[in-house]
């Protein structure tokens, strides 16, 4: 499938700030360690919900949301990945690998998609 101008337009604009959250232990100040999440890289990723038919037997069964996350080919987000959408502060933890789908280099369209689900942090 060829892209066009507005293709490309419309990926773009649904584009927004994101940015991917990582674990980290740290000392706890008491002689032990805790874990802590920490801001990571800043991306540019559209996250919309999964209305597919799967995404619906998944909620069914208890998951929390379906969501894809779209990037550009250069960013790989990988199983347990976690980004937070700096729009509405909510978290997602990426539930595929980014080498499952993502465009070939020869297409027009750059883009990589993972599913993920709503998650909160935890310690």
């Amino acid at each position: 499938m060829e892209e066009t101008k507005g293709d490309m337009s419309l990926l773009t604009e649904a584009m927004e700030k994101c940015v991917i959250i990582n674990r980290a232990i740290v000392d706890d100040g008491y002689g032990g360690y805790k874990t802590a999440w920490v801001d990571g890289a800043h991306i540019e990723a559209a996250i919309t919900l999964d209305t597919s038919t799967e995404a619906k037997l998944a909620e069914a069964s208890g998951v929390t949301g379906v969501y894809r996350i779209i990037t550009g080919r250069k960013l790989n987000l990988q199983y347990r990945d976690v980004v937070r959408r700096e729009s509405d502060r909510k978290i997602f933890r990426v539930t595929s690998d980014g080498d499952d789908k993502k465009t070939p280099q020869s297409a027009g369209l750059d883009m990589r998609v993972v599913s993920a689900e709503e998650w909160r942090l935890t310690e």
